[in-house]
Formats: structure tokens, C-alpha cells, sequence
């Protein structure tokens, strides 16, 4: 098969790794790509978010199977234009997209499916948002209401801190994502990730993940894309799984199917768990980045097959292989993520690293200039490794951190640290 994967970051790398894993693979272009899967695959600097583009390098190319990493092209519609030009594509059209997209959206979902979630409201109105801060108070959590890149969240742990939040979003922070904002119940428990195929009909659950979304140390600092995650999450045990599925994903699917905008593709759960009780936090509707590279290094070359059987509507017939094991990622970032950063860094040392089924260095905003590796992103690199135990993987994925020569690269200390401890 030809395929092509939409993205440039470290989950598109993640995934590129996993499909050339598959013989079924003959020939895969990444677009745009980055300097990590210049190296195991070709590369086409097209825009992903141009319909046109991208249906001249799928017809050039004899694509067979296109994978869509990001949520940007998923909101715009490229699943639509791809499907409705006869081409098997991975992911959902732009109406199921509204899942992540649209904080609003999903909200409705789950309220008319009566899935377990926040109390919340919307408001485009700053003044009428503080006004319903007077009857709710602080903790509160605001969210932008579209699509923000993971970071237009702000967990308000006083009344300031959420008419700040309130007034940023709404005075343009975040431009159009943020013309309204969602204003949530604060939820205390333990957050999971739950990662579901769905087909319209079926569904498959594929994994779980914990990420950690702070930049620093002790979960500290301002909310980040990500900088790293580890899979299986602890907290998710069969029977919270099993409540999660029964009560969110299913009647969320279902509902979805009911309004005529069949989910297809991986479903994206971030959930807190209380008691042993899950609530749905949000939806993303592509896979996590970066939970993405550890469900990649643990399912290795079946995750083609799974996303072929998802887009071919044979979800039915599938199960999923797990190796009884642990992976983790951390995500080395640019000095001064998730704030302004500088790019063109040089990165030594990759060469010397071991590149197998237990360890890889998957790249996310990486680029060659004159012959040298250098950062092109915020998030830059994700020393990924897998173990008997998670603590293996741990040790694992510090001693490939610790060999990158990049003096203004950071990282966590820390990832995994609440199923260690």
C-alpha cells in the first residue's frame, strides 16, 4: 500500500514509525514531515489544510490510505473532500470534528446522551461570564471554545485567576477559538486518557495514557501541549474502563450516529476519575500528542491493520495485541515553552542513540539546516522507551534525554511520577 500521514509532529512521527512496523506498507510520504521522519520515510512540504494540495499528492502518488494526525485539517473538512474523491481515509468528517472543535458541541452531546461531565455554561460576554462567577466562585475552569493547540484551557483556582482567564480568551488570546468561552465546574480526581476506535458503529477501545500538561516539575507552571505521557494508566482499571465505554463513549457514539454524523476514527476521552467513577472532561478527535508515541511504541505494526479495519467500517472483527508492558515519553521543549522560545538550535547526539522496539526518539519540531539537526517548534524531541515495568521504561527514556546534547532544550524531571510514587 501507498500511504500518506497529514502532520509534522512528534505524534505523526510516532505513527509513521508504527506503520512502517506493517508489511502491508509499501511506500509512506509524511506531510509536511519533520527532520525525524525524513528518515524512515519521504516527505512533502504541502499545506495540510488545502484540499487541493493534498488531492494532488494523493493523486501523483497512487495513495491507497491517508491518516490524518491533527485536528486542524479534521475541523476543515479534509476528511470530507478526501472521502467524497473516492479516496479510504482515517479520521472524521468536519461534523464529528465538532467534538473538539467545539467545546459547546460536545457539551450538548453529552447532555442529550447523559454522559457524565462538568456542570458548565457558555458565554461570549465578559461581564455576563464574572456575573456567573459571583453564584459559582473558585476553583472554576475556562476553556476556549474552539480549537487552541491544548493550551486554551486555564484551571482558575481563584476568582482572579478566572476573570483574568475570562478576559484573555475573550479579548482575542486565542482569535476565533476564543470568541466564546466554556465555563466549567472544577472536577477534582485523577485525569486518564481512553483512546477508542470507532467505525460508525463499532467501537474498539486501544489503549490508555496519562500525560502531564504543566511545564514544570510538581505539575507547576502554565498548561503546555504536553510534555510527556506514559501508558497503561494505572487508574484505569477494568471496571472504571468498562464504566467509561458504558456510560460516556457508547451513548456519545450513539448519539452521534442518532444526529446523522457517524463517528469514525480514534475517539479521544480525557476523563477524571473519583471513586472510581469517570466523568468526560473533553474530546479530542485524533490521537494525543504526546500519549501518541507510547500507545505507538506498544502496539507497534498492528496499529496499521486496527486504522485500516476503523476507515474500512470492519471494527467488528478486531482485537487488540497488547505486550504485557509500560511505555513513557518526555518531551524535551525549547528554553521558554510554552511562551515565546527561539528557534535554529543546534541538536547533537541523536546518532549515538538505540533506535529499536524498546527505544525511540521520536522528533516533533526538528528541521535540517545546512547539514546540522536543528529545533523548529516549541515541543522539540520525545525520548520514548518501553519496559517491563514502567519504572524500566522511566530509566530507560532519562538515559536517551540524558545523551541529547542541547543546552537550550528542557524537560521534566518528573514524568510518571504519580503512578511511581
Amino acid at each position: 500500500m501507498n500511504i500518506l500521514i497529514l502532520g509534522g509532529g512528534g505524534r505523526e512521527h510516532a505513527l509513521a514509525w508504527a506503520v512502517m512496523q506493517n508489511p502491508k506498507c509499501d511506500r509512506l510520504i509524511v506531510a509536511p514531515g519533520n527532520a525525524g521522519t525524513a528518515q524512515i520515510a519521504e516527505c512533502s512540504d504541502i499545506d495540510i489544510l488545502n484540499p487541493v494540495e493534498i488531492l494532488g499528492i494523493c493523486e501523483e502518488n497512487s495513495i491507497d490510505f491517508i491518516i490524518v494526525g491533527p485536528e486542524a485539517p479534521l475541523a476543515a473538512g479534509v476528511v470530507d473532500i478526501l472521502k467524497d474523491a473516492g479516496f479510504l481515509i482515517f479520521g472524521p468528517g468536519s461534523q464529528a470534528a465538532k467534538l473538539e472543535s467545539s467545546k459547546t458541541f460536545t457539551k450538548e452531546i453529552c447532555d442529550a446522551c447523559g454522559a457524565p461531565t462538568a456542570g458548565w455554561a457558555r458565554f461570549e460576554d465578559a461581564a455576563e461570564a464574572r456575573a456567573y462567577l459571583d453564584r459559582t466562585g473558585a476553583p472554576i475552569v475556562v476553556k476556549a471554545d474552539g480549537l487552541a493547540a491544548g493550551k486554551g484551557v486555564v484551571v482558575a483556582m481563584t476568582r482572579a485567576e478566572a476573570e483574568a482567564a475570562i478576559d484573555d480568551m475573550l479579548g482575542g488570546a486565542f482569535g476565533a477559538a476564543g470568541a466564546s468561552v466554556v465555563i466549567e465546574e472544577f472536577m477534582e480526581g485523577e485525569e486518564a486518557s481512553l483512546f477508542v476506535l470507532c467505525d460508525g458503529t463499532d467501537v474498539l477501545p486501544i489503549g490508555t495514557a496519562q500525560d502531564h500538561k504543566r511545564v514544570g516539575d510538581g505539575d507547576t507552571g502554565p498548561n503546555t501541549g504536553g510534555m510527556g505521557a506514559y501508558s497503561p494508566a494505572p487508574v484505569m482499571t477494568d471496571a472504571v474502563l468498562e464504566a467509561a465505554m458504558e456510560r460516556i463513549v457508547k451513548p456519545t457514539v450513539a448519539e452521534m450516529a442518532r444526529r446523522g454524523t457517524p463517528y469514525t476514527g480514534v475517539l479521544y476521552a480525557g476523563l477524571m476519575i473519583a471513586d472510581g467513577e469517570p466523568r468526560l472532561v473533553e474530546y479530542n478527535v485524533r490521537f494525543g500528542d504526546p500519549e501518541a508515541q507510547v500507545l505507538m511504541m506498544r502496539l507497534g505494526g498492528q496499529a496499521l491493520d486496527l486504522m485500516l479495519a476503523c476507515a474500512e467500517g470492519r471494527l467488528a472483527e478486531m482485537s487488540v495485541n497488547w505486550a504485557d508492558d509500560h511505555a513513557m515519553t518526555v518531551v524535551l521543549a525549547a528554553e521558554g515553552y510554552p511562551g515565546s522560545y527561539v528557534k535554529g538550535t543546534e541538536i547533537r547526539g541523536l546518532d549515538a542513540l538505540p533506535e529499536d522496539a524498546f527505544h525511540m526518539m521520536f522528533h516533533a519540531g526538528t528541521a535540517m539546516s545546512d547539514g546540522r539537526l536543528v529545533a523548529n517548534g516549541g515541543r522539540v524531541l520525545n525520548a520514548t522507551a518501553r519496559g517491563a515495568t514502567l519504572r524500566e521504561a522511566r530509566d530507560r527514556a532519562y538515559e536517551m534525554v540524558k545523551a541529547v546534547d542541547w543546552p537550550d532544550g528542557i524537560y521534566r524531571s518528573d514524568i510518571g511520577w504519580r503512578a511511581l510514587d
